[in-house]
């Protein structure tokens, strides 16, 4: 099914264009000496329905972090730099190095030494090998990378609306996708803790301080230490207590921390699960490299792939499962939702074969898309002011512990 519910993937029609031209994707889509261009299918429609639910408009969220970084379009780069699109001995491919260690597990996916540059080795490699045989290696490597081809896009329909004023969320994920499902749910009443652990803290600290702001505000911060029985206990009673947890880990490494999904399901709990492509799967992923890789690319004349937006899948992900989130499950009893990246990604996107991009056209200084309704503007990435600061991180965890009467370790 289609994430947004009546909008159709089965091609850019005249109200997807609308909401892409309006959604600030364009100018992150493209060469950067080039006119925007415009993604296939109808992801910033669904957005848009999506987004309202929340009182937001859905469709500006997914180039939003673009407002506060100041990205733009890089061709085959991504927006934020960390991913490229190569290709393969049978076509194309969308690799990330964004973490400290891919350089070296990518250069052992390549078979070479390499150094802090791994692109030299594995661009080589990947024109005599398969997309088939670098998702295999990326997956045992803990590599996100795969082909860019198409993908399966079972998505859950979200069920009816639930009240979500002083709901307990319990955020155990990072970055961008967990994070604005439990920002959502927050703006819509939920009451959010997010829970990090003192090896792994969230990666996005070290991004746009005000996009971290954004996404954060108002929350309590709880620092618990898995590698601790205390620690593992507590994380355990956070999750009975919770009415909603949001996790982006694979399972076994959820199964470390002592959190049981199957488990707090059992006892009530709606349980969010977000994965690159499933829980059933050990893939990783960012949301450059799923969203090309799940076929959420532009096209050139010649069809070569170039990346949409910046990380897009993100902030559908985040959406859809939001979206999932607040709907009460059947029975009054718990939910597990398992949202993979790569599914919500594939289910805006066409059937078919790939066709060249639409382009933007120039008039005067802005860009605007000619259509049948006359010229659309094409919007920039627009920012929502943070309501508050982030809490340091660890600020609250004696007294969120205390409060739900478990104990502090």
């Amino acid at each position: 099914m289609s994430p947004g519910g009546d909008a159709s993937p089965q091609g850019s029609g005249p109200d997807a264009l609308v909401s892409w031209a309006s959604s600030g994707v364009l100018p992150l889509c493209g060469h950067p000496g080039g006119p925007p261009l415009v993604p296939p299918g109808n992801a910033a429609a669904v957005a848009a329905g999506l987004g309202e639910r929340f009182g937001v408009d859905g469709a500006r969220l997914l180039s939003e972090r673009a407002a506060f970084t100041g990205h733009r379009r890089r061709g085959r780069r991504s927006a934020g730099g960390a991913c490229r699109l190569l290709p393969t001995a049978d076509g194309w491919a969308a690799v990330s190095s964004a973490r400290p260690d891919d350089p070296a597990l990518l250069g052992a996916l390549a078979g070479a030494d390499v150094d802090d540059d791994p692109w030299p080795a594995l661009v080589p490699w990947l024109r005599e090998h398969t997309g088939a045989e670098l998702a295999e290696r990326a997956e045992l490597l803990g590599v996100a990378a795969g082909p860019v081809a198409a993908c399966p896009s079972s998505v859950p329909e979200p069920l009816a609306p639930r009240p979500l004023d002083g709901a307990l969320v319990v955020d155990f994920s990072a970055l961008w996708a967990g994070p604005l499902c439990a920002h959502l749910l927050g703006s819509a009443g939920a009451r959010v803790v997010k829970v990090e652990t003192p090896a792994r803290p969230d990666g996005a600290r070290l991004g746009d301080a005000a996009f971290y702001d954004l996404l954060h505000a108002g929350h309590r911060s709880v620092v618990l230490d898995p590698a601790e029985p205390a620690g593992r206990r507590a994380m355990r009673a956070l999750a009975d207590a919770a009415d909603i947890v949001i996790e982006a880990s694979r399972p076994r490494a959820l199964a470390r921390f002592g959190l049981d999904a199957g488990a707090a399901v059992a006892g009530g709990t709606t349980w969010v699960s977000i994965t690159a492509y499933g829980r059933a799967h050990d893939r990783i992923g960012f949301g450059d490299d799923v969203a090309a890789a799940a076929g959420l690319v532009c096209r050139d004349p010649d069809l070569a792939p170039l990346f949409c937006g910046d990380a897009i899948a993100d902030p559908l992900t985040g959406l859809t499962a939001a979206a999932l989130a607040a709907t009460a499950p059947p029975g009054g009893g718990g939910m597990l939702w398992d949202v993979a990246m790569s599914a919500v990604v594939a289910a805006t996107l066409p059937a078919g074969e790939p066709v060249a991009s639409r382009e933007a056209v120039r008039r005067g200084d802005a860009w605007v898309l000619e259509s049948e309704a006359g010229a659309l503007p094409v919007a920039a990435p627009a920012r929502r002011e943070p309501p508050g600061r982030a809490p340091a991180m660890g600020r609250d965890t004696a007294e969120v512990l205390a409060g739900l009467g478990i104990a502090v370790p």
